[in-house]
């Protein structure tokens, strides 16, 4: 093999050398390298060169958020009563040097150091506070985790509980109980709800009452209004009728006295007069004694024509 042949080799092997220490970190990734053993730098997203032999990539950190589910912890309470309860961290690394020699095992750290808080925060508690106060004691293992793990390189966001599991038996008397305050919630329900019918129920029957009674009174006031109207009637048609009697009366009368009429003529007006008072609308009659006496009669018939006349005159 010549000289040129081992030096194109050689160039190769150079050439292949670098280019797999060229290294690329991808988005939300950071690396720690070290050179001859000691942390030397960390490299962040793009391209970086390490030296052959000399740098090494020592750990590869993720920095995106990431959700941790432990398993269930027991705990007691401060009255004495021992449940299960799970939790869910979400943390993420802040400081990759940290995260990479400030601990062994960091998912391990968290998960240990969250069930010690857990035992704490839960012992200082009854059963009742611990069931009905999630926000609180989340709030309480988010504080102190987080100022635990900062020389870590961690930063905790927040901690759920993600179940508390009692005992069976708190589990079947809880269970009791529920099932107690919905009965309770239904009985109140359905009694709400029948009141409210038959509130509805006695309104219409009071509005319907109502308008009867509002129907009735118009229905009245508008026969009243037809008997009045009609009687009114009556009374305009029998006074009309008086009155058209009597002026035919005194037209008659008139026309009587205008004609100069003889004494026979006077004679059976007198007597058609006579009858005529007797029918019962007069209040007094005048008959003279002599009723055969024709000039006395018709004198008679004369006078009450002439009164007539003057009544009607007036």
């Amino acid at each position: 093999m010549s000289g040129l042949s081992i030096f194109f080799i050689l160039i190769i092997l150079i050439l292949v050398l670098l280019v797999r220490n060229i290294q690329m970190v991808p988005q939300a990734m950071v690396y720690v390298v070290e050179r001859l053993g000691a942390y030397h730098e960390t490299w962040e997203t793009g391209l970086h060169f390490k030296i052959p032999f000399i740098d090494r990539v020592a750990k590869r950190v993720s920095i995106k958020e990431q959700v941790v589910d432990f398993k269930p912890q027991p705990v007691i309470t401060k009255d004495n009563v021992t449940m299960q309860i799970d939790t869910v961290v979400f943390f993420q690394v802040t400081d990759a040097k940290l995260f990479a020699y400030g601990v062994e095992r960091p998912l391990s750290a968290i998960e240990n150091l969250t069930a010690t808080t857990l035992r704490n925060i839960i012992g200082e508690l009854e059963l009742d506070s611990t069931l009905t106060s999630r926000d609180v004691i989340n709030t309480k293992i988010t504080t102190i985790l987080d100022q635990a793990t900062d020389k870590w390189g961690i930063k905790v966001n927040r901690v759920e509980l993600k179940n508390i599991i009692p005992p069976a038996e708190i589990q079947d008397a809880m269970e009791k109980q529920m099932k107690a305050e919905r009965q309770r919630r239904e009985s109140i329900l359905q009694a709400e709800g029948e009141k409210h019918s038959q509130i509805l129920v006695a309104e219409g029957e009071k509005q319907a009452a109502i308008l009867r009674a509002e129907a009735e009174k118009e229905s009245a006031i508008l026969r009243a209004d037809a008997v009045r109207e009609q009687k009114i009637r009556e009374a305009q048609g029998e006074a009309e009728a008086i009155m058209l009697v009597q002026k035919a009366l005194a037209d008659s009368i008139t026309m009587l006295n205008q004609a100069a009429p003889s004494d026979k003529v006077l004679t059976i007006k007198s007597l058609e007069a006579v009858e005529k008072m007797a029918d019962g609308r007069a209040t007094k009659i005048i008959v003279p004694s002599n009723l055969q006496g024709i000039a006395t009669l018709a004198a008679t018939f004369k006078e009450v024509a002439d009164s007539s006349s003057d009544l009607q005159v007036k």
